[in-house]
């Protein structure tokens, strides 16, 4: 993922933190923070009581993966993915389910539907 789809400094995420809408369902939490910019920017964070960093780094890549999939079909957001207990023990493509089903829910995710700006 390039540098310029990540949030990386803390006063993004902040913003994103209290300015934002959040949604859940039983894996994952959306902070969205409407922006009108060329492509979505996305943060993500696994807490260490989800295993060692070699787990938490397993699970950012599929994450990470899943959304790079799925970016012509993401809303041009900042958004912030957090991972719940319960991840680290799903596969890949429960954990693409369960991410677009928190996707659709924020309404970051039109599946069909082109949402990225064109350059």
């Amino acid at each position: 993922m390039k540098k310029t789809y990540r949030v990386k400094r803390e006063r993004d995420f902040n913003d994103i933190f209290t300015q934002g809408k959040n949604v859940a369902n039983r894996k994952f939490v959306i902070y969205r923070l409407a922006k009108e910019q060329a492509h979505f920017r996305v943060g993500l964070s696994v807490s260490k009581k989800l295993g060692n960093a070699v787990t938490r780094n397993r699970i950012k890549r599929k994450i990470r993966h899943v959304l790079m999939e799925c970016a012509p079909y993401l809303a041009t957001d900042d958004f912030v993915v957090i991972a719940r207990k319960g991840v680290e023990e799903l596969s890949y493509q429960e954990i693409k389910q369960n991410l677009l089903h928190v996707l659709k829910l924020a309404k970051l995710y039109q599946e069909g539907v082109s949402l990225e700006k064109e350059s």
